[in-house]
């Protein structure tokens, strides 16, 4: 029998399900998706999602080993330098970041010390590359559509999809990002289709779709293909592209695109200080 452990941690105000998964075993964890809060109208950051986070790991007698990110977040500001400031730990994400810096770093006109090489994370993940977590043995899945450098992290009997899947009856994720490609979402979604049939599935987010009351986060492989409204089996590839298509016209940009992609690229770094000491995030007029 496995010895994961998954903790959620849910912000509602991002819609965000952040996770703490452990080895039972060794008390080694791992979080996946941290928030860091931030409040558009005022600019300030605080951490009391993260704080909630700390708090379990002290609780439980944890030590912190990965810091992973599913993808450079549009939603939410992480917060993975503060937790590694906190309690160590090595910031992850996929390898093909630097696709997604080389992008956002000139429309945010990010500084010149800026690098689009990933190296601002502590560890960059290359497709199918094995880790471990304690004893727990893992797997980081290139699952690239919605960002190029989307990563499914398999640990043991569960997997954390980021915003590649949403719960079944809500869908999958947007592919009309700079990088994005609903052709190549589906094949990603295929292979996280051919895992195991009973594997947890771990969401990044739940909007709560209609006709349901509860926010939800956990499905399973099986269920997915059963039930996705936009993926079940049976939906051929050239029909997931035109209905993604076509949905991805309407949507409007992310509430906290701006702030989060300028900090998440930086691996959660803030912006530099100005010459007046003062860290500031840039807005492109009429770009976005």
């Amino acid at each position: 029998m496995s010895s994961l452990k998954v903790e959620a941690f849910f912000d509602e105000a991002t819609n965000t399900i952040s996770y703490v998964a452990y080895d039972t075993a060794t008390h080694v964890a791992a979080v996946i998706d941290p928030v860091l809060d931030y409040d558009a109208a005022s600019g300030r950051t605080s951490r009391k999602s993260a704080g909630k986070i700390i708090a379990y790991i002290h609780a439980q007698g944890l030590q912190l080993d990965w810091i992973l990110e599913t993808h450079v977040h549009a939603d939410h500001v992480s917060a993975a330098q503060y937790l590694k400031t906190q309690l160590g730990g090595r910031i992850a994400i996929c390898a093909e970041v630097n696709k997604v810096q080389k992008v956002f770093g000139p429309i945010f006109d990010a500084e010149p010390a800026f690098t689009a090489d990933g190296k601002q994370f502590d560890h960059l993940f290359k497709p199918d590359e094995e880790f471990k977590i304690g004893n727990l043995q893992a797997k980081a899945i290139h699952t690239p559509g919605h960002t190029p450098a989307c990563m499914t992290y398999h640990i043991e009997d569960a997997a954390f999809v980021g915003d590649t899947l949403f719960m079944p009856d809500y869908g999958t994720a947007r592919c009309d990002f700079p990088g994005g490609d609903a052709a190549i979402l589906y094949s990603s979604i295929q292979r996280i289709f051919s895992l195991p049939t009973e594997t947890r599935l771990f969401m990044c987010h739940d909007y709560k779709a209609e006709n349901r009351d509860e926010y939800a986060w956990e499905s399973t492989v099986e269920q997915q293909k059963a039930h996705n409204i936009h993926v079940h089996s049976g939906i051929s590839k050239e029909k997931f592209v035109e209905m993604r298509r076509n949905r991805d016209k309407g949507l409007s940009m992310p509430a906290l695109i701006i702030p989060s992609v300028q900090i998440n690229m930086r691996a959660g770094h803030l912006p530099p200080k100005a010459e007046n000491g003062t860290r500031y995030l840039k807005i492109p007029l009429d770009l976005l």
